[in-house]
């Protein structure tokens, strides 16, 4: 293996790590509140779509099977089922289109402050839609507005905050990491 490969390993098993470690810093709520958000925000601005997407794809299979890196340092298929898996789902599809995204406009800290945006807006609509459709009992039992209310509008201003933060962060990691040579 060469050095660049073993470096590119080494930093997908650090970015595992971290988005562990930012899930189970938690305030337990129906959809807690985590520092997950942050660590993705970091990888995929910092390493790219490509590897970002690797790095979420794995966490999250490592997630579903029996390794206990979800809020709370749960595991397991009943997590996917649960109120939060839509959300964990859609910070896949997060990853996909911030991919999709820097590969076309460029990947300019405006570009991608812009994709990591659009990104929390896919996961927040595919994982309140995943939410309604499997966690509640009948489609009535609670409308969207309080779904809303409980499972995004909190989360609004605490992940632009963690992205705001992320950016920040990304900016001086990027003078001393890179996956290149």
């Amino acid at each position: 293996m060469s050095a660049s490969h073993n470096k590119k390993l080494i930093f997908l098993a650090l970015s595992i790590a971290l988005l562990a470690i930012c899930s189970w810093i938690t305030i337990p709520t129906i959809v807690p509140f985590t520092m997950q958000t942050f660590a993705i925000y970091v990888i995929l601005a910092l390493f790219g779509g490509r590897f970002g997407t690797t790095a979420i794809g794995l966490y999250l299979i490592m997630g579903f099977t029996i390794f206990p890196v979800f809020a709370g340092f749960k595991s397991g298929y009943s997590v996917l089922l649960g109120p939060t898996g839509g959300y964990l789902i859609g910070f896949f599809l997060m990853a996909l289109f911030y991919w999709f995204f820097t590969n076309t406009f460029g990947d300019s800290v405006k570009i991608k402050t812009i994709a990591l945006l659009i990104g929390l807006l896919i996961v927040y609509a595919f994982g309140t839609a995943f939410f309604m459709f499997v966690y509640l009992e009948t489609p009535s039992s609670m409308g969207l507005l309080s779904v809303l209310s409980a499972c995004v509008f909190p989360f609004i201003i605490p992940d632009v905050v963690k992205l705001s933060i992320a950016m920040l962060v990304t900016k001086r990691l990027q003078k001393t990491i890179s996956l290149s040579n």
